[in-house]
């Protein structure tokens, strides 16, 4: 098993996280938000995180809540991450906002995913990519920079808007974008004789799609990876699947993609995403399993 952090991410830093609530650096913006993975102590004082943070979540309910100013910052902003070595490097650019429902925009453990997905499809011929659960788009950008030919499907239309928002800052075009249930798209693809040589999906906990389809992850997560894999290349592809879920075990995406690998002679690694904070402690935000073959 494989614990993956961001290595070379500049314009973010998790400074430190406990009592339920993290401190983070976006670019020059320092932000304290809820986490309900950090059951632990902080390890610096409440005196040190509110002198150094712009802005704090404070939650009206489990869905929402505003943000409280403690030092000017504007209500939007921008920052960068460059993908691939000095040979082949680009870099992609994200904007983030102070919502309602505690994001920016951004999740920033995923940069070890969007690093996978570049240094695999840019030695590819014309490969087909999806992104399912899509969000504001980082493996989309990443993909699109290797030169693939991307479907982004999300539920949530702001959402996939604030994706081509961040397309078109990253100096990128193309992508195609999709207000879907991503169960529901994956489907008739199947149906269609579609197959992609890169697919990452990262479902939520809890979700709708845009027609009031419901999703809960331990009871939909079968079907959908039983419909996910019918339209992988058998022949050549990269396959992410990300499970940001309290009590999923890596086991779970190995047990899942395990017959697949077996069967088509892929590649099969497991392991858990993290960031590691300033302050020493290390952060875990979900499971994930992965399917490769060249």
């Amino acid at each position: 098993m494989q614990l993956l952090t961001p290595k070379n991410f500049s314009d973010y830093e998790l400074i430190d996280c406990g009592d339920f609530e993290k401190l983070e650096r976006f670019g020059k913006y320092i932000t304290i938000r809820p986490e309900p993975q950090a059951v632990w102590k902080k390890v610096y004082t409440e005196a040190e995180w509110e002198k150094q943070a712009h802005v704090k979540f404070v939650p009206k309910s489990s869905s929402s809540g505003d943000w409280k100013m403690l030092k000017k910052m504007p209500e939007q902003w921008t920052i960068n991450y460059g993908l691939g070595d000095k040979k082949n490097a680009k870099e992609i650019t994200f904007r983030l906002g102070l919502t309602g429902f505690k994001h920016v925009g951004i999740f920033p453990e995923q940069a070890c995913n969007w690093d996978v997905i570049f240094d695999f499809l840019k030695d590819i011929e014309k490969p087909k990519f999806l992104n399912l659960f899509a969000y504001t788009g980082g493996a989309s950008l990443a993909a699109r920079a290797a030169g693939a030919d991307v479907t982004h499907v999300d539920s949530i239309k702001q959402v996939v808007n604030w994706a081509n928002e961040n397309m078109q800052k990253s100096n990128l075009d193309n992508i195609r974008w999709l207000i879907d249930d991503a169960l529901k798209f994956v489907k008739k693809e199947q149906r269609r004789g579609n197959f992609f040589q890169g697919i990452i999906l990262d479902p939520p906990a809890f979700g709708h799609g845009p027609n009031g389809e419901k999703w809960k992850l331990e009871d939909n997560i079968l079907e959908m990876m039983d419909s996910v894999l019918k339209i992988l290349d058998p022949k050549q592809h990269l396959l992410i699947l990300n499970a940001y879920s309290l009590g999923f075990s890596a086991l779970v995406p190995h047990n899942l993609l395990n017959p697949y690998a077996l069967k088509n002679k892929s590649e099969l690694s497991i392991g858990e995403l993290y960031l590691q904070a300033k302050s020493g402690v290390q952060l875990p935000l979900g499971v994930w399993g992965r399917l490769e073959k060249k």
